[in-house]
């Protein structure tokens, strides 16, 4: 079992920046998998920055390429999102995920097992 308990939602204006944190326990010895995912009112849930833990690269979503960056603290157990230029469009619940099991690029969330509460990010134009 793993637990995943995010926090630095909130709202903002277009052009700022927020940064999430995900704090995971458990057994965080066995994820395989880990990332962010948001979901919008009335959309699918959008993985946008994605990785095999251990070494894997990140793959980031086109949207939010160059804006957004994932980084990790492996001896607290931490997972983070600096999210800059923030568009409207970036209106979300926001999701920290983690797998247990192999998957081979870690992209889809059909790889994820165990989610977070997630965290509202409202950005406003």
């Amino acid at each position: 079992q793993v637990q995943l308990v995010e926090s630095g939602g909130g709202s903002v204006q277009t052009g700022g920046s927020l940064r999430l944190s995900c704090v995971a326990s458990g057994s965080t010895y066995s994820t395989y998998c880990m990332g962010w995912f948001r979901q919008a009112p009335g959309k699918e849930r959008e993985g946008i920055a994605n990785f095999v833990t251990g070494g894997g690269g990140i793959v980031y979503a086109d949207s939010v390429k160059g804006r957004f960056t994932v980084s990790q603290d492996a001896v607290k157990n931490t997972l983070s999102l600096q999210m800059n230029s923030l568009k409207p469009e970036d209106t979300a619940t926001y999701y920290c995920a983690a797998g247990t099991t192999y998957d081979r690029t870690c992209v889809g969330a059909s790889a994820y097992r165990y989610w977070g509460q997630g965290t509202q990010v409202t950005v406003s134009s």
